[in-house]
């Protein structure tokens, strides 16, 4: 039980006293560590489940469902994403929103398990730990709303359900569709190998699906007949691999080809290659994306085939807000890391051992990183999120350090304990970030003084992915 004479306390006040603060460290910390055993199943059985993005119908029920018992109000299909909700609590007061991600990713498949071990059956796994985002953000929202009507605070938290992080930009349709205008603050977290609230920024990123079409003959019998799609993916992808040299150097581009035939003596009328390129800047990810058009029409012309392609997602870069980030760091030191227990530290000497350059120590995890403001090279649709309202998150060692996301590594860690225990993490500093923010308005204000002057005067929102629909079946 939250202690009410501390939680009003704190509610009248700018900012806490240190002893304070203490006293809400420990309601918080007893009130996450109770409904551990239960944010457990939770991330486990998203882990089991393995839902792809816009497909995490169950996923999505089972959240709305524990928000609902603990008297959230949803609102479930929001943005035309039949995954996508939105659970509020409380009432008038700033609007303190969590974002929760629960896709996971095809493709790659492990057990809970310290040595490769796939299952058998299984097409995709959350190597990217979004069972724990969910999980962590879940019980932070939970918290905060039993803090939120222990002490009477004014203020409403809500949980936004994301769809579709990976490659599918939930979020961007989010924000376009005007969910966060009324949000004061938004937070978010991630599954990691290591602990930090340093202030990274993202690159800005676009992808889409080329596809070549030509025609179809024997290719012994008739080849002169024929005009080969994959011939015209090829092309393209060996024109991108010289534009590689010429373009700026943080620039990232990568590509797979989807489908390119299915017979050799088939010459294959139809293939087609997914596209990423990054940048930090927007306006270089255009650039870099005029020049892949032109090298697809291109390579048609010079195959004799036809292209068209489809945007699949865009998402604009992180936008740091450093007095948000230092009052997470702050937090995340007062909960501190993680410690293993002696059958962890087992599976994880198993899981570092597979390493060829692990990078962190072991034994890291239980630390928190350095403060510091710097350049991330992954992307992410919070990005989006962070032009419409000021928005801070977090990294906890959810996996063995050195695990590198999208790994079998960290696919296992995120089916066990090692990854509860950083889940646990997230959802105490989550818990005591909301706090401050409800209970100290310099904060907010000078949070929003230094997001207003971030965007500039005269800001519009521009979506890197046009006006298309969310691509609900992008995965399928």
């Amino acid at each position: 039980m939250i202690r009410y004479a501390v939680t009003l306390a704190l509610a009248t006040l700018p900012a806490a006293t240190q002893a304070q603060q203490k006293d809400v460290m420990a309601d918080i910390s007893a009130l996450i560590d109770a409904r551990s055993a239960e944010s457990a199943q939770t991330a486990r059985q998203l882990w089991e489940w393995a839902e792809v993005g816009y497909q995490e119908q169950k996923s999505s029920a089972l959240l709305q469902d524990q928000l609902r018992a603990h008297g959230f109000e949803i609102t479930a299909g929001v943005a035309a994403i039949p995954t996508a909700f939105i659970a509020e609590y409380g009432s008038d007061g700033p609007v303190i929103a969590i974002l929760a991600e629960y896709d996971a990713l095809p493709g790659i498949n492990q057990d809970a398990l310290a040595t490769r071990s796939p299952i058998d059956g299984k097409t995709a796994a959350h190597a990217c730990g979004h069972n724990l985002f969910a999980a962590g953000s879940l019980e932070a929202a939970i918290a905060v709303s039993k803090w939120l009507k222990q002490s009477g605070t004014p203020g409403r938290v809500r949980l936004y359900g994301t769809p579709a992080e990976e490659g599918g930009s939930g979020k961007v349709y989010m924000v376009r569709a005007g969910l966060f205008n009324d949000v004061d603050i938004a937070l978010h977290w991630h599954a990691a190998d290591e602990n930090s609230a340093a202030a990274h920024t993202t690159l800005a990123n676009r992808s889409a699906k080329f596809r070549f079409r030509g025609v179809s003959a024997h290719a012994a019998g008739a080849p002169d007949k024929a005009r080969s799609a994959l011939d015209g993916v090829e092309a393209f992808n060996m024109m991108i691999n010289m534009m590689r040299e010429h373009v700026p150097q943080q620039s990232r581009i990568h590509y797979v080809i989807t489908e390119g035939g299915t017979a050799p003596n088939v010459v294959p009328d139809f293939a087609e290659v997914f596209y990423y390129v990054r940048h930090p800047d927007p306006a270089e990810v255009d650039a870099i994306w005029a020049r892949l058009e032109d090298a697809a029409r291109g390579a048609a012309m010079g195959t004799g085939t036809k292209v068209d392609w489809e945007v699949i997602h865009g998402n604009n870069p992180l936008l740091v807000n450093e007095p948000l980030a230092k009052m997470m760091d702050a937090k995340l030191r007062q909960v501190g890391g993680v410690t293993y227990t002696a059958a962890e530290q087992q599976f994880a000497e198993g899981i570092y051992a597979s390493f060829d350059k692990p990078g962190l120590k072991l034994g890291s995890q239980r630390e928190i990183q350095p403060y510091n403001v710097s350049l991330g090279y992954g992307s992410t649709d919070v990005g989006d999120v962070s032009y419409a309202t000021p928005t801070v998150g977090l990294r906890t060692a959810t996996w063995v350090p050195g695990t590198s996301a999208h790994s079998w590594q960290s696919s296992a860690a995120s089916g066990m304990s090692i990854g509860f225990k950083g889940t646990q993490v997230a959802a105490k500093t989550l818990t005591l970030a909301a706090i401050e923010l409800y209970t100290n308005p310099e904060l907010r204000a000078e949070a929003k003084a230094e997001f207003d002057e971030a965007r500039g005067p005269d800001y519009q929102y521009k979506s890197l992915l046009g006006d298309r629909d969310p691509p609900l079946d992008y995965r399928k």
